[in-house]
């Protein structure tokens, strides 16, 4: 019996230490051919050689700064430049460290990310000639955590976040109930410890039927949050929020700044 429970102890141990070592590819599935769309896009290189899109705004309006999920690249964001500009705004798309085209710029981590964010909307300000007050931020599944963690720090003046997390210890523990994940893992993102930093209007946009992210940690994060609004979507899974038409009489006037209705 003894034998058996050690075996049982070894295996768990031996689990345990596998997720640990391999986190980075399970919370990071990178893509690793990059590609550039086709449109009238500019392929910015900025410091570090960090790749970033961008379309400025038709004509003097706000620039969202959109950040993706974990299995995409900025390419996979860049449809969304033509439902932004129907509403005035431009558009901008910051790659994460070796993801597509940033492939061999270092490995992706939590750390990592944040620094090419801040470093992409820093260019945009400094380079751009984009005021802060024109820009606003938005993220998807992961990018969630990256946009959090930039209004937390305190760029853009409005958040849209599409099936947000309250951070990836929560998502893991749920995905690995027998494990101690919240011990194990390194990449936090916890954006519900950040919410109480971000003060400005921000919109939680989740589907009902979220099979990845329970729609639970939405709405816990827009409570969290000292200006968020929830806006459930019924029968909306993980993928395709921007199939419900909802989303874009939502979302969009929301990023112009053409409704502000966040508390």
């Amino acid at each position: 019996m003894a034998v058996v429970l050690g075996a049982i102890v070894v295996v768990y141990l031996l689990v345990c230490w596998f997720v640990y070592a391999s986190q980075s590819r399970i919370v990071f599935p990178a893509p690793t051919v990059g590609r550039t769309p086709a449109g009238n896009f500019e392929l910015i290189r900025i410091d570090g050689g960090t790749p970033m899109l961008f379309r400025p705004p038709p004509a003097r309006g706000p620039v969202v700064v959109y950040f993706h999920g974990n299995g995409e690249q900025i390419a996979d964001s860049a449809w969304l430049a033509d439902l932004f500009a129907r509403a005035g705004a431009g558009f901008a798309a910051i790659e994460y460290p070796g993801y597509g085209l940033a492939r061999g710029l270092g490995e992706p981590s939590e750390r990592a990310i944040f620094d090419a964010a801040e470093r992409g909307i820093g260019h945009l300000v400094e380079h751009r000639g984009i005021l802060r007050t024109d820009l606003v931020l938005a993220g998807q599944s992961l990018g969630t955590g990256v946009a959090t963690e930039m209004a937390a720090r305190g760029h853009g003046v409005r958040v849209l976040l599409l099936c947000p997390f309250t951070s990836l210890p929560d998502v893991g523990a749920r995905i690995f109930p027998f494990l101690p994940v919240r011990l194990l893992l390194q990449h936090r993102f916890d954006s519900a410890a950040r919410a109480s930093n971000v003060n400005v209007p921000v919109l939680v946009v989740h589907g009902t039927d979220d099979e990845l992210i329970p729609v639970d940690h939405g709405k816990t994060l827009a409570a969290r949050l000292p200006r968020g609004r929830f806006m459930p979507i019924a029968g909306a899974h993980h993928n395709d929020l921007w199939l419900f038409d909802e989303v874009e009489a939502e979302a969009i006037p929301f990023l112009a700044g053409k409704r502000d209705d966040a508390p």
